[in-house]
């Protein structure tokens, strides 16, 4: 894909902004004492890097998820971890774009796209995965209020955000899909509990909690859109932010790539440079074309959904292509460092357990195959 002249110097400045704020010691000083980096948020916001695809006057680019993605790229090849945290911190501001209305725009957009608060979004529970058509969390009507209560599972920036986008159900449990809604809830109303749940394998600066939601009550107001179409604006949510994670996992895949690239180029064995015997060239190569692979898929998703043409089969090809090749890469140049890329001074194997996190996330390999498979073969007569 051919980039536009604007699209190359944001990418630039995404790259010279990673360049001279990353610090692979700071980085994993917030790591092990579970902080996010709050001040690099604000440099990045302040540079426009934080909600690029949102609408200008909510404080955003006014630009395109593929521009997004330069930037989530960039920022993730210089440093996985930091790339990350300044990616979800915007973690379900997508949705409030999308379908919020003009006053809840105002109040929670501004705030996240100025790196003044982070954004959270509450759709799974417990044993149900990414299936979202049953569910146990409520949001019954009392005169003027939502009453809600139930629990969802692993909330990013739980805790940490300034309001959780809560799907519920507003019907009976096993209505059909329209009684599915998607509720604004402010992180300070009474009944709220948050269960921290502790050191992950990776991206321990970010934050992801359980939360329980008993008898919390919130203005009618607070409904996201029309109430009945929650199902419909999680499954959009997830297709726009699966195309992110899939540029994440590009520049992650990127940035272990450049590290294995120049260590074999200047490591020597049997008085040859590993770069000249030919199963290292190899690896190299597979390495670099697997990346490029997932790179195109990645930037054909975003294109798309930038003309308006979003396609969720494609979504889900790129984030499982992304991920899988992601992993796979960084765990190959762990083998070219041998015993040095197990020692974080290198960062491969921070890479590698941060590509690991895409993987889990939003879906695993399998539940993206079953949903391509159900959007490929569609209803069988």
């Amino acid at each position: 894909m051919e980039l536009t002249r604007s699209q190359k110097e944001i990418q630039k400045a995404a790259q010279e902004f990673a360049k001279g704020e990353f610090d692979k010691e700071v980085t994993v000083e917030l790591e092990q004492s579970r902080s996010y980096p709050a001040e690099l948020l604000q440099k990045a916001a302040e540079l426009g890097f934080v909600g690029l695809q949102f609408a200008e006057e909510y404080g955003g680019g006014g630009l395109g998820l593929v521009d997004a993605c330069l930037v989530a790229e960039a920022l993730c090849r210089k440093d996985s971890t930091m790339g990350s945290a300044v990616v979800l911190a915007a973690f379900g501001a997508e949705c409030l774009h999308r379908f919020g209305d003009k006053k809840m725009k105002e109040q929670y957009l501004e705030q996240v796209t100025a790196g003044k608060m982070l954004a959270g979004i509450a759709l799974g529970e417990s044993d149900r995965g990414d299936d979202f058509t049953v569910l146990d969390t409520t949001a019954t009507r009392s005169d003027n209020e939502w009453i809600i209560n139930g629990k969802k599972r692993y909330v990013t920036n739980g805790g940490a955000a300034g309001f959780y986008l809560v799907l519920c159900r507003t019907e009976a449990k096993h209505a059909e899909n329209s009684g599915v809604a998607l509720i604004l809830v402010e992180p300070d109303r009474p009944g709220i509990t948050v269960a921290d749940l502790g050191d992950k394998l990776a991206l321990n600066s970010v934050a992801l909690a359980d939360i329980t939601f008993a008898d919390v009550r919130v203005p009618l107001t607070n409904l996201v859109g029309k109430e009945g179409q929650g199902l419909a604006q999680a499954r959009a949510f997830l297709d726009e932010v699966k195309i992110l994670a899939a540029a994440r996992a590009v520049g992650i895949a990127a940035g272990a790539f450049d590290r294995a690239l120049a260590y074999v180029k200047q490591r020597e064995q049997f008085e040859r440079k590993l770069a000249q015997f030919q199963i290292t060239r190899h690896k190299i190569a597979d390495m670099a074309t697997k990346i490029e692979l997932a790179r195109l898929i990645t930037y054909r998703a975003a294109a798309d959904f930038d003309k308006g043409k979003a396609d969720p089969t494609l979504s889900a090809m790129a984030k499982m292509t992304a991920a899988r090749m992601a992993v796979e890469v960084a765990d190959e140049a762990i083998q070219l460092f041998g015993g040095y890329g197990y020692m974080t001074e290198q960062e491969v194997e921070r890479y590698y357990r941060d590509a690991k996190t895409i993987e889990l996330c939003l879906g695993t390999r399998e539940s993206q195959k079953d949903r391509i498979a159900d959007l490929v073969i569609g209803k069988l007569k």
